[in-house]
């Protein structure tokens, strides 16, 4: 009699899965290897895991396709009837069904290997193939426990809510479950729903003595510049482990991808050599494969980390897992398998129903293999590691940093409010070395006057020149592309970071910021918030300073659209001088998984805050500078240095003709605006505070370095209707000009703020202009009319 061993076993495959020959030589080499280094007992238990795989994968596979069309699951393998499926069946099919074969991979490699390793995944429209193996494995999410486990039940469950629309009373979705990875889903650190930003960030994610596995799309390999720069930035002494894996299965959603019309697979490993990886393809039908080569990958970084030679940059490893898309179910390998890889509906028609039903008896695995699959890979406990919903990167929680107290300026001087930065930047980093830093540099740090912070931390570089501040370990990444430096410090949620940008460029960043607070908000929806050390994004040679440039350089959106979010997690700060910037990033520092954007003047402006008034001033995110708000007959309102510059102006100019104007600063608006939902009614000022500050029915002109409309929709609590309330700023005018020029164009000049206040109040034109300024005022004068400043 025969006995058939675990390996045999293996060999044998399962459903659509086969073993190429490739493979099997590859995985008899890394079984012999991790036994003799007492990674794994026996032969025999290795090859019993990687038979466990090819089930599990199967099985996932078959969930999968139940989650797009079903309704409900039947484990038994009997074929389901017309009203068992969904009327309208939804999902992302066929990449889903292949990460079932790359994330299977990951777990196999984590259990052959003892090691839990993190993990992130780009294309986040694949999330049922993640949602389908954790609900098998049991490793789901706190909002999932108890829903979702690998009963018929919960499975049937999962399947039922995948794309149920349900909607609580509260306006939030009714399931711990979406279209795309998100906060319930266990062991997600993005959302990966903006294609090509994985790519950016996963070589700055690990700490030393971490992995990371990155599924990659060839879809996103299209869409982003710089993930192929990651061989300039990965250097061993401060990082772990990076391993790319690249799920190219040859689709888009309506075409070929541009990676298969080149040459597919050979063309891209060819590609990636050129730019410094050591490329490995393949076959991506096979879970196997997939483990292997993440082993492989980790052992050829582990033996370039301990080579005391070792010179950058290293060749990374790069996975190519070749596939078809949709491998393993009807439809495979043809446009419709991105969504609905069948003809029909299987609801509605006979024809689509038996390709359902054949496609998914042949996925079909007994009950009592999947047992035996299951509890093999349920090692956790005995080899002492972590579950994969527990990973590092899925969990930061660096210690607080050290805030150094500032040198802060007196009063009266002039500065640069971004030196003032730079130089209590050095100081925090000096004051925490046991955090790892990064610097997002688009190009010009120490002409955004970020100096210091160059001199002390250098640009990263393999070959550094003479003469100028680079490093082989610089914490300064620096290319000319915002999203991809900006991905650094995101990425780096271990650490300490600061992006800084001009305003114009930083709008380039948008796309990723916003994914990356959308994910940290749900996850304050979820109860869990993140701990990860905010990331702030200073913006300088901003829309005002910037006049000497053309209207491309002067561009307010980034501040714009971030006030769009919620403010607790995206916090925009508009500081006036050096003490208000250097206390507002002391503050966003001492916060936890938020982003903030700063923006802030490198020209020497007034140091008008002494500390208290400016830890005040960020306190409260309002504040008065001149006069009482309770003795006026107006208020101007400064967002921005530039703004309180011509407030000051104008309130002088009032002064002089016997009229009380007060003067306040709004350093963070989103403290002071309606709140949308709990979360951010704790974050916002109460009305207590706020009419304290902004007494209600008193005249106001606002004077905002952004358009004015945002503003005033952000402010909507301060605004008592148009014939009370006026708003000055960047009307989307701008030139080659003079600061004065620029403020001219855009009716923001002190002169524009003083009619603004007499249209208000109801004062005459006549009493506070002379003919020449009115002239000017009304774009028919010398603007040079003006220029003097207040009198």
């Amino acid at each position: 009699m025969t006995t058939t061993t675990a390996r045999d076993r293996w060999l044998a495959g399962h459903g659509p899965i086969v073993h190429r020959d490739d493979t099997v030589a590859r995985i008899d080499t890394l079984v012999e290897r991790l036994h003799g280094d007492d990674r794994i007992a026996s032969p025999e238990a290795g090859y019993a895991l990687l038979a466990a795989a090819d089930r599990l994968a199967c099985v996932a596979m078959n969930v999968v396709a139940h989650m797009t069309y079903a309704r409900r699951i039947d484990l038994s393998g009997a074929p389901l009837a017309a009203d068992d499926f969904k009327p309208v069946p939804e999902g992302h099919t066929g990449g889903a069904l292949n990460m079932v074969q790359g994330f299977v991979g990951y777990l196999l490699a984590n259990a052959l290997t003892g090691d839990t390793r993190g993990w992130i995944m780009g294309q986040g429209h694949c999330v049922a193939a993640i949602e389908a193996v954790n609900a098998l494995t049991g490793d789901v999410s706190p909002n999932q426990r108890g829903r979702y486990d690998r009963s018929a039940e919960g499975l049937s469950r999962l399947v039922a809510d995948f794309y149920s629309y349900a909607i609580g009373a509260d306006g939030r979705p009714a399931v711990p479950l979406g279209s795309h990875a998100g906060a319930d889903t266990a062991g997600a650190v993005s959302e990966g729903g903006y294609l090509g930003f994985a790519g950016l960030q996963y070589v700055h994610m690990p700490l030393p003595g971490e992995s990371v596995v990155a599924f990659l799309s060839d879809g996103a390999f299209e869409e982003q510049r710089g993930q192929d720069w990651a061989p300039r930035w990965w250097r061993a002494e401060d990082s772990g482990y990076a391993i790319p894996v690249m799920i190219l299965n040859g689709r888009r959603i309506e075409q070929r991808t541009q990676i298969v019309q080149e040459g597919g697979a050979a063309w891209l490993a060819g590609d990636v050599r050129h730019n410094g990886f050591a490329p490995t393809i393949v076959d991506g039908r096979d879970p196997a494969a997939v483990a292997c080569a993440i082993v492989e990958a980790e052992e050829a970084l582990r033996a370039f980390a301990a080579d005391p030679q070792r010179r950058y940059p290293a060749r990374l490893p790069y996975v190519i897992a070749e596939t078809e898309k949709g491998f393993g179910f009807p439809g495979a390998g043809t446009n419709a398998a991105h969504n609905l890889p069948l003809a029909g509906s299987p609801h509605h028609d006979a024809a689509a129903r038996e390709s359902f039903n054949r496609g998914a008896a042949a996925l079909f695995v007994p009950p009592t293999e999947l047992d035996d699959a299951l509890t093999a890979f349920a090692c956790h406990d005995a080899q002492g590691r972590a579950r994969e919903s527990a990973h590092p990167m899925a969990h930061r929680d660096p210690p607080a940093p050290t805030l150094p107290e500032p040198a802060w300026a007196a009063p009266g001087g002039r500065a640069s409010a971004m030196a003032a930065l730079d130089r209590w930047f050095v100081a925090l980093v000096d004051a925490n070395p046991g955090l790892r830093v990064r610097i997002g540099n688009p190009d010009e740090l120490a002409s955004n006057k970020m100096g210091a912070t160059l001199q002390r931390l250098k640009h990263r570089v393999n070959e550094p020149e003479p003469g100028v501040a680079e490093d082989l370990h610089g914490a300064v990444i620096t290319a000319l592309n915002e999203e991809a430096v900006a991905a650094a410090a995101l990425a780096n949620k271990g650490g300490l970071n600061l992006i800084v940008s001009y305003e114009a460029f930083a709008v380039k960043m948008l796309g990723l910021l916003r994914q990356e607070a959308i994910f940290a908000r749900h996850q304050r929806e979820t109860g869990r918030p993140p701990r990860w050390l905010p990331v702030p994004l200073v913006v300088t040679s901003h829309t005002w300073e910037n006049s000497k440039n053309e209207q491309s350089h002067q561009d307010p959106t980034i501040g714009e659209a971030l006030l769009g979010e919620m403010s607790d997690t995206v916090r925009v700060l508009f500081p006036v001088d050096g003490n208000t910037a250097v206390a507002a990033l002391r503050d966003v520092y001492a916060g936890r998984g938020q982003l903030a954007c700063m923006l802030v003047s490198k020209r020497e402006v007034d140091e008008r805050f002494d500390a208290a008034a400016a830890q005040r001033l960020v306190h409260d995110g309002a504040g008065h500078l001149v006069g009482d708000p309770a003795d006026a007959e107006v208020q101007l309102v400064a967002i921005g240095a530039y703004q309180l510059d011509a407030a000051l102006d104008a309130q002088r100019h009032l002064a002089a003709r016997g009229h009380r104007a007060c003067v306040s600063v709004v350093l963070e608006p989103g403290r002071l605006r309606i709140p949308r939902d709990a979360i951010e009614a704790a974050f916002v000022v109460d009305d207590a505070r706020l009419h304290a500050l902004f007494p209600p029915g008193l005249s106001r002109v606002l004077l905002s370095h952004t358009r004015p409309e945002p503003m005033l929709g952000v402010l909507r609590r301060l605004d008592s209707g148009p014939a009370r309330t006026r708003a000055l700023g960047y009307i989307s005018r701008g030139g080659t000009l003079d600061v004065p020029g620029m403020l001219f164009a855009n009716r923001c000049t002190w002169a524009h703020a003083v009619d603004a206040c007499a249209m208000v109040a109801g004062w005459r034109r006549e009493a506070l202009f002379d003919q020449a300024q009115r002239d000017a005022l009304d774009g028919r004068g010398d603007p040079r009319a003006l220029s003097a400043g207040a009198r």
